[in-house]
């Protein structure tokens, strides 16, 4: 039995201190596991459904089979793990900035490490999403490589970010140099805790075909009502 609440690691960083935590949930006995970036509360493994749906919506827009995926974001790796499940991933790069989070997964510091280092289409690579969407790309190995998917999971939101080097990257600038990291008919979907924005979308109109922002619902325990965050998704095509 694990004791009702511990740290498991603390770790400086470049954007701040970040620590991973484990808590006993006294009303279901559940362990939980949350991280926090300075003073700032990041993610919880007791609301993961917006998590999950990033990956399921940004899929399911795909046709075919064979993707190449990449995930920006590992945190507790749902979204991840996620699209995983999807057979028809052939491989997937997740994009993490911070090298304690990475360390998480792969000493089995929190649920779901075991299963993405076990799995030989994942590989979790160290750096910068941002760096890399504005430069050569995802895979340092393969410069200029093309993926069907990229799934987007680090910011709140669009206008709410950890870090302000991150910001420009949602201006129109920024999504064209994201676009050219998709193949044809590739989609871009990200995850953001804020209802739909609509500047974000007519941003997003102004690079991808079919922009779509969907609402996703799932209750909130600790508040004693329901949540919601926002999917946004869009496929690169002839404008």
């Amino acid at each position: 039995m694990s004791a009702r609440f511990e740290e498991l690691d603390f770790s400086p960083t470049a954007i701040g201190d970040i620590a991973l935590r484990r808590r006993t949930d006294p009303s279901t006995g559940i362990d939980i596991f949350e991280v926090k970036l300075d003073d700032e509360w990041l993610m919880s493994s007791m609301f993961t459904a917006a998590e999950e749906a990033l990956a399921r919506i940004g899929l399911a827009r795909l046709a075919g089979a064979g993707f190449d995926v990449v995930v920006g974001g590992l945190g507790l790796g749902y979204t991840a793990v996620t699209a995983l499940e999807d057979p028809r991933v052939r491989e997937m790069v997740v994009v993490e900035l911070l090298e304690p989070v990475i360390s998480w997964h792969e000493r089995g510091l929190v649920p779901l490490g075991p299963t993405l280092t076990a799995d030989s289409r994942c590989r979790l690579q160290l750096g910068d999403f941002f760096a890399m969407a504005a430069g050569e790309g995802f895979d340092p190995g393969r410069p200029g490589r093309l993926f069907d998917a990229i799934l987007l999971d680090i910011d709140h939101s669009p206008v709410h970010v950890l870090d302000d080097g991150s910001a420009s990257f949602y201006g129109v600038d920024g999504m064209r140099s994201l676009a050219t990291h998709l193949k044809q008919g590739g989609v871009y979907a990200m995850w953001s805790n804020d209802p739909p924005d609509p500047v974000y979308l007519e941003v997003l109109a102004q690079v991808f075909a079919d922009v779509e922002s969907q609402v996703v619902t799932f209750p909130n325990p600790l508040q004693g009502r329901d949540a919601t965050a926002t999917i946004y998704s869009g496929i690169r095509g002839e404008r």
